[in-house]
């Protein structure tokens, strides 16, 4: 019978009774920083990946607005974002009802920070929409 004072702790158990009592085993807390440490890194490598993909860019097209759409044609006004010392050639693409494309084109943009443009675009089918999906440096022609 235990008494008052006596704790679980305390309690010595019959011998054999309960079987033998585990020794505590060895701490193996380098293996959890080492894993710590190893997603903290893959972490901060997708999330620089990421950022060099979608982050901000040498050059930002964005429509403004279309109007002007006919069965051969739709005209885009749009601003693109860069160095002010940049020359840009942007991609115009117009699509129909269908999503097919009906009409790309090549459009360069002058210096300044930002740079409006307006384009008449040729389509060989009636567009409803048009974007302006990418923009990069001036080639030499």
């Amino acid at each position: 019978m235990t008494t008052a004072k006596e704790t679980h702790a305390t309690v010595k158990y019959p011998p054999g009774r309960y079987g033998r009592r585990r020794e505590p085993q060895p701490r193996r807390r380098w293996l959890v920083f080492a894993l710590a440490a190893v997603v903290a890194a893959a972490g901060l490598a997708i999330a620089g990946q990421l950022y060099r993909q979608y982050g901000p860019q040498d050059f930002e097209p964005q429509v403004q607005r279309f109007y002007n759409v006919t069965d051969d044609g739709i005209t885009v006004d749009f601003v693109v974002r860069k160095e002010p010392d940049l020359r840009a050639t942007c991609s115009v693409r117009a699509r129909s009802a269908s999503g097919q494309e009906v009409g790309l084109a090549q459009v360069d943009v002058s210096e300044g920070a930002e740079a409006y443009v307006t384009y008449r675009l040729a389509t060989s089918d009636r567009p409803v929409t048009v974007e302006v999906p990418a923009c990069g440096p001036l080639k030499s022609r």
